[in-house]
């Protein structure tokens, strides 16, 4: 069976544009539409994660990959009503490039609970380390954690959020295929990819208006 809108963009510009509730599917609707959409968004998230050395990851957003989030909080969360959806739209449409710049989920990812505690205590201002570079240009520093602080004098999270902001001339090389490589400066844990891959490279140029 079909899914009643279809969960990319029609155009180029609509890949910035905030989800509305007529972007989304009725929970009934997603639940037939979910396996196929599922695998779509996975395929498609992998052109958009950078890993950062062997134990943190950005994970960049695009309007497909909000949308996949928000349909599986109100499924989760057994959300129908316009309010309640209303809400979830408010918080997560942040979350999409606007064209001139990058957003990402950036993750501390440490499988054993305790090394997890230990280097997250030593991690602190990893968020505010990292950097994004277009050849040709300086590194970019991230606006992370606008919605909240995730951060305390004894340990930072292992979620941040955060924004890549260019300029003009940046996005355009980066348009017009100049590389793009992605590290962090923060001495517990120095590691950058020079460049990124090319498929990543091009899912995030289109990023840009």
């Amino acid at each position: 069976m079909s899914s009643p809108i279809n969960p990319l963009p029609i155009n180029k510009n609509a890949m910035m544009n905030p989800l509305t509730h007529e972007d989304l599917m009725s929970l009934e609707a997603y639940a037939e539409a979910r396996p196929e959409f599922r695998t779509e968004v996975i395929s498609h998230k992998k052109n958009r994660t950078v890993p950062i050395g062997p134990n943190a990851t950005l994970y960049f957003e695009d309007r497909l990959t909000i949308q996949y989030q928000i349909q599986e909080m109100l499924r989760v969360e057994r959300i129908f009503e316009r309010d309640g959806i209303t809400e979830e739209l408010e918080a997560y449409n942040p979350l999409i490039p606007d064209g001139r710049n990058w957003k990402a989920t950036f993750m501390v990812e440490y499988e054993n609970p305790e090394e997890r505690a230990r280097m997250l205590a030593e991690l602190i201002g990893i968020d505010r380390a990292l950097w994004v570079q277009v050849e040709g240009f300086e590194k970019v520093h991230p606006i992370t954690n606008e919605d909240m602080e995730r951060e305390t004098e004894e340990k930072t999270s292992a979620v941040h959020f955060m924004r890549f902001e260019l300029t003009d001339d940046m996005a355009q090389a980066a348009k017009s295929g100049a590389a793009i490589s992605a590290g962090c400066d923060l001495p517990a844990y120095k590691h950058s990819l020079s460049p990124i891959p090319e498929n990543t490279r091009v899912s995030l140029a289109a990023d840009l208006d």
